[in-house]
């Protein structure tokens, strides 16, 4: 640039500064910059909308004394340090002949939590396992009001209850809100009574969704770093507008207190169950009826799926409504009720979300086509009653030598091998797993003696000599692995796809 070139483009910055049209240039782009980028301002509004809503619970369960093991202190407390100086004076007063203290026969036991208010008549929800077992529940709320409470129903599955209060005038509610529309980043409000301190606030943002922490059947929950310790438990996870989203239920923490990851589950997962509690008293979920598990690169391989996809149906329940609508083990369910199924466990949170007594359409693939099926929904709670009450029975199983396969010893069933592995004798069929090659697939896939291999690829094995017969015709096709449908010895099957090197 030349000299003269430099001069004027100072000579230009003079006139832009003047004019300001520099200051509007660097301003521009700062002020494009949204203001809830930075998070809000304050909280207080929100928080001061809401808290009269949240309240604490008090759980009380009352049990019997049992009498002091030797590792248990007075009135079969843990041990404690000073448990040897009561010993020492009990003893005393045995040999002073007065006799040892009379002991009560019964003590309390009591457990704080949270909850919140969604109905102004008195409809209160905590977690379930907050109140679980108590004799009696009072609901403490931020004036001080303290009231014995109802429990209308709870359900341990998702961990929720539904508490009734009688209170003199309308009480202070909030409403639940989509949490399916929670982002990840969004700002989020904990509500509740950390160590039993009282009502507590604390902001975080949604961390992740969808968080499965093997806690039940439907997990799915809201992950978020705003801090949920001890006492928490049954409090609302608020979004901006004042809309609870979800209940804060757990926490990930060596330590037991807030290290940032909680876990609250969401509102639209537990709605359904409250309408269901208040309505009957307990909970009415939907029931296909059949066991399923995940499908891995070897399995959708072996069915022809095309993709890692869907719910294995590792087993159906003869009394159940799929068995009727002729769904067989093997099936893969890739859609139900129209909802895609992507992986295995979405598909019982869709399942007990839909009324019983529905007519819905399920897309299975069966020998890598699709297939559709209706199916009636039963009743969950039917089925588990009916399981309950099933017994097996009998039947005697010739004993054949070993022979190995797949990395697998094989034997067929005898009454000797039934009684060393406890297999229940509703298992008929197959041939039992008596020892697995530890450097084999079969021992990565955690396949172990005493469970029965009834199948491989889809057909029937009759002894071990099959089982061989089989995977070598496999291996002469050309085929690299081997589906094979395993059971334990409650009698309950599984898919296991191996490897045929």
């Amino acid at each position: 640039m030349t000299s003269a070139a430099s001069v004027s483009l100072l000579t230009a910055l003079r006139r832009a500064l003047a004019a300001g049209l520099v200051g509007a240039l660097v301003a521009g782009p700062l002020a494009a910059t949204p203001a809830h980028a930075k998070g809000p301002d304050t909280l207080a509004d929100l928080a001061a909308n809401v808290s009269d809503a949240v309240v604490n619970i008090s759980a009380t369960q009352t049990v019997d004394q049992k009498r002091p093991s030797k590792d248990a202190g007075p009135g079969g407390q843990p041990s404690t340090p000073f448990d040897e100086l009561f010993e020492e004076f009990l003893r005393r007063r045995q040999q002073q002949g007065q006799g040892a203290p009379e002991l009560p026969r019964q003590r309390k036991s009591a457990s704080l939590g949270s909850g919140f208010v969604i109905d102004a008549s008195g409809i209160v929800i905590t977690n379930n396992h907050v109140i679980a077992d108590a004799n009696e529940v009072t609901v403490i709320f931020t004036d001080g009001q303290k009231l014995k409470a109802e429990v209308l129903g709870k359900d341990q599955k998702v961990d929720v209850a539904v508490l009734k209060v009688k209170p003199e005038k309308p009480l202070k509610a909030v409403k639940f809100g989509d949490s399916d529309k929670a982002r990840v980043g969004d700002w989020v409000l904990a509500v509740g009574n950390p160590f039993g301190l009282g009502g507590s606030v604390t902001a975080g943002i949604v961390s992740a969704r969808n968080r499965n922490i093997d806690s039940g059947p439907y997990d799915n929950y809201i992950q978020t770093d705003a801090s949920i310790n001890k006492g928490n438990s049954g409090g609302p996870l608020f979004n901006m507008d004042g809309e609870v989203i979800g209940i804060n239920t757990a926490i990930l923490s060596p330590s037991g207190g807030s290290v940032g990851i909680g876990f609250a589950t969401p509102a639209n997962t537990v709605q359904p169950v409250i309408e269901q509690l208040q309505k009957f008293g307990e909970t009415r979920r939907g029931w296909l009826g059949v066991r399923i598990q995940n499908v891995d690169d070897g399995i959708a391989e072996n069915l022809g799926l095309g993709a890692t996809r869907g719910a294995l149906v590792a087993g159906v329940d003869d009394k159940g409504p799929s068995k009727t609508a002729g769904l067989k083990a093997g099936d893969v369910i890739v859609k139900f009720d129209g909802k895609p199924i992507k992986e295995s466990r979405d598909l019982p949170k869709l399942v007990a979300a839909t009324p019983v007594g529905k007519d819905v359409e399920v897309v299975v693939v069966r020998n890598g086509k699709e297939q559709t099926k209706s199916i009636k929904l039963g009743r969950l709670e039917d089925g588990e009653k009916v399981a309950s009450r099933e017994a097996p029975k009998n039947e005697q199983i010739e004993k054949t030598a070993a022979q190995k396969a797949l990395g697998l010893e094989l034997s067929s069933l005898s009454d000797e091998l039934r009684s060393r592995f406890q297999i229940k004798e509703n298992v008929k069929n197959g041939v039992i797993i008596t020892g697995v090659d530890p450097r084999s697939d079969a021992a990565e896939k955690r396949l172990q003696a005493g469970e029965i291999l009834l199948e491989i690829n889809q057909e029937p094995i009759a002894d071990p000599a099959d089982a061989v017969k089989k995977v070598k015709a496999l291996k002469d096709g050309g085929k690299k692995s081997a589906l094979l449908i395993v059971a334990n010895a409650q009698g309950d099957t599984h898919f296991v796809a191996l490897t045929l090197d």
